[in-house]
């Protein structure tokens, strides 16, 4: 497609230079990308809430993490210590002679980011993928998402004003609104494209590595994909806290429609009065629940053939619903039960049903419960609701919950990210194609980047990260040891 190679040479070019621009340089860049989006937040809550059918109290909140997301990066350039500089000077006198050697990571080049149907904001034009990408000193592409294409415009238009204010190079980020399968392929597949950035469906990230795979020089993909958030109850705190539980994972598995990648899709417990007083509890609470329009017609039919398709396993028995929906796209939340035998029989029933469903999978006992946890594939998050008696006794359990995902969380729901340094989002296959990374937190900007080594340079051709005199006052790893000190 020639318009997507014209696309990709402007990336390319406009990277030569952005690349170059010191940290600080691209620091403001992007904090005044969020001060343009936040000049236009009215205008953009109307629009994204006519696109999405979110209240505008979810996407002022999304708003909020997007803007944050980009000063937080602006502060983790501008300290510098990212780069992971490391100086290694040379020791003529030993033999064999040891020469100069200096590492640092260096931005990749231009990155194609796919916006996210469920995020308007935090995940798609200017969310974390490409607030990480130019916080590197990579350029971006953006392939719009059609489900909210006027959205991603306007959040566009904030981009280039941007741009525009901090003199950047004009291509730095571009807009992609060509429709179609065969656009997303030609961005991924294209020479001058080196990373790519997705999240959604399990299908969409396995077509995309696909893609990548197939090139004469293969490239990343960190696609966030498909997750079922397993939840482990405890038997204790069954028996002590069934109420309150019962209140907190039915408002976790409905809250946004359950349109979130950390949505709790499955309950695991040991059979028990407790178990089954705490399941009746949580039947009730799911079917007070008022339904609620889902994102769009594509997201709303597949939750309810997958959960169809879910109910109509053997030995999956239905517990209770929400009021049946009384318009277009409203979604009725549920919630299932199946035994462990059952369960571990059918792989349909790990399939993940994005929307307010959980299936709870009552387990014999421990031995049972260890069996199912060991069949799960990757997860996002892994989840033990828990007394200290439960730990103590069940410490097993906890260990093999934390191979299964990239966040393990205690007596907690797993809906909500935190966006901030100690955050991964991230799991291994299928919640993500690469288990050593996360899209939340400052640590993405590592899927952007390679590690360089320069041999035997003079100071003044080395980067400033690199050099004696440590310029820009980095804290960094000089002869094995960190320092902020010049190089003696």
């Amino acid at each position: 497609m020639q318009e997507i190679n014209t696309i990709m040479e402007q990336s390319q070019a406009a990277f030569r230079t952005y690349s170059q621009l010191p940290a600080a340089v691209r620091a403001q860049f992007l904090e005044t990308v969020a001060a343009e989006i936040e000049a236009r937040r009215e205008q953009l809550v109307t629009i994204a809430g006519a696109e999405t059918n979110l209240p505008a109290a979810r996407l002022n909140n999304e708003i909020n993490r997007t803007n944050n997301q980009l000063k937080m990066f602006a502060a983790y350039i501008r300290e510098g210590s990212w780069v992971e500089a490391a100086i290694d000077t040379a020791d003529a006198a030993r033999v064999p002679a040891k020469p100069d050697t200096r590492k640092m990571l260096l931005p990749a080049g231009p990155v194609v980011v796919f916006g996210a149907s469920n995020f308007p904001f935090a995940f798609s034009t200017a969310g974390g993928d490409t607030a990480s990408a130019l916080a590197a000193g990579c350029t971006v592409v953006v392939k719009a998402h059609s489900a909210h294409s006027g959205t991603s415009r306007e959040v566009f238009t904030a981009i280039l004003k941007a741009i525009a204010a901090c003199g950047m190079p004009e291509h730095t980020v571009q807009h992609v609104e060509i429709p179609g399968h065969a656009t997303g392929k030609a961005l991924v597949a294209h020479p001058l494209t080196t990373g790519v950035g997705f999240t959604g469906s399990l299908q969409g990230g396995k077509a995309l590595l696909e893609y990548a795979a197939g090139r004469e020089n293969p490239i990343p993909v960190f696609a966030e994909m498909s997750s079922i958030n397993p939840v482990v109850f405890y038997p204790d705190t069954l028996s002590q806290n069934a109420d309150t539980l019962a209140k907190s994972y039915a408002a976790s598995i409905t809250l946004g429609m359950g349109q979130f990648c950390t949505n709790p899709g499955l309950l695991l417990a040991i059979g028990s009065e407790a178990t089954d007083n705490f399941l009746r509890l949580l039947a009730d609470e799911i079917e007070k629940t008022i339904p609620q329009k889902m994102l769009h017609s594509g997201i709303h039919a597949s939750y309810v053939r997958t959960m169809e398709t879910v109910l109509s396993q053997d030995g999956t028995v239905l517990l209770k619903t929400a009021a049946q929906p009384a318009q277009e796209l409203e979604a009725t939340p549920a919630v299932a039960r199946v035994n462990a035998a059952q369960f571990l029989q059918n792989p349909h029933l790990q399939e993940e049903v994005f929307g307010p469903f959980s299936l709870a999978v009552i387990c014999e006992d421990k031995t049972a419960l260890k069996q199912v946890l060991a069949t799960l594939k990757g997860q996002l998050t892994t989840t033990a609701m828990a007394t200290p008696a439960d730990l103590e006794t069940h410490a097993d359990i906890l260990a093999l919950q934390t191979t299964l995902a990239g966040r393990i969380i205690l007596n907690d729901v797993p809906t909500g990210v935190e966006v901030n340094a100690s955050m991964v989002h991230g799991g291994p296959f299928p919640a993500t194609t690469d288990a050593r990374f996360t899209s939340v937190g400052t640590t993405a900007a590592r899927r952007w980047v390679r590690p360089v080594c320069f041999q035997g340079f003079t100071d003044a051709l080395l980067p400033e990260a690199l050099r004696n005199s440590n310029p820009l006052g980095i804290l960094r790893i000089v002869n094995n040891e960190w320092t902020k000190s010049p190089v003696v």
